[in-house]
């Protein structure tokens, strides 16, 4: 462990970087694995590192630090107190660990879907919690994709990450500039894509007949889905509401639909 004195020494100073400093738009966008991302907390970066991610540096309590994950931790590790840390990442209440890990490359959205049962696909979805959440509620009900549109949130961002507990780095996940050729695609091949609509004329999400290949289309909670992609879809399906509430947030519904529609 090096130790760290000072929250302006140069050696942790990739530490300060908000998300468009760790990867750019470019980067974020790319199937290349070109940036970096940062796993914050013991779980995390577990879970990074068992999926094989490459760490570059890391930043551990001093006092406590996770002896466990440290002999797995193949990079330079810098150690400090909590107010040392809190001041360099940010965070009011410092992880004991966290490490900037090479953002892993991504298989292309066309092979991830031609190999999916279960696939989930985002579309302008820009919250990175809901991003999180979605994550997490796809790979705990059996979902086996994730594709996302180039308008939707980073599922490695900080704050999705979090959110997710690190199971961005387990769900296989892939970026399409083309939702709705994708979802013609899907149909194409025999998958049925379902696209959650609050509509009056959209079916119950509980009369959906289930298939041994399914898509559940998501959009932005704000605006919904894009016309070309609600007309691409096999069926327009909604969560019954009661009460006079229009609908649910994109995760939750997201987490029900996962749930109605999983692989039996």
């Amino acid at each position: 462990m090096i130790h760290i004195d000072h929250p302006d020494d140069p050696r942790v100073a990739p530490f300060r970087l908000n998300e468009r400093g760790l990867t750019n738009r470019a980067q974020r966008r790319d199937d290349g694995g070109d940036g970096l991302f940062m796993a914050e907390g013991d779980l995390v970066v577990e879970r990074a590192l068992t999926a094989g991610c490459v760490p570059v540096m890391a930043l551990v309590d001093a006092q406590r630090p996770p002896t466990e994950l440290l002999t797995r931790l193949d990079c330079p590790v810098y150690g400090g107190g909590d107010r040392l840390r809190a001041a360099i990442t940010k965070l009011g209440m410092p992880y004991n660990v966290v490490a900037l890990f090479e953002r892993p490359t991504r298989e292309p959205a066309a092979d991830l879907a031609q190999r999916s049962n279960r696939l989930v696909i985002v579309e302008a979805v820009d919250n990175p919690a809901n991003i999180g959440s979605i994550v997490r509620n796809s790979l705990a009900l059996g979902w086996d994709g994730l594709v996302f549109d180039h308008t939707s949130a980073d599922p490695l961002a900080r704050r999705a990450l979090r959110v997710s507990m690190g199971h961005a780095l387990h769900l296989p996940h892939a970026r399409t500039h083309d939702v709705p050729g994708l979802v013609h695609a899907l149909v194409a091949d025999g998958v049925t894509v379902c696209a959650l609509t609050p509509a009056a004329d959209a079916i119950d999400l509980a009369d959906v007949p289930l298939t041994a290949r399914m898509a559940l289309l998501v959009g932005s909670e704000r605006a919904g889905l894009s016309p070309a992609a609600l007309a691409a879809a096999s069926y327009r399906v909604a969560v019954p509401m009661h009460h006079g509430v229009d609908s649910l947030n994109a995760a939750a519904a997201t987490a029900v639909a996962c749930w109605q529609l999983r692989l039996r």
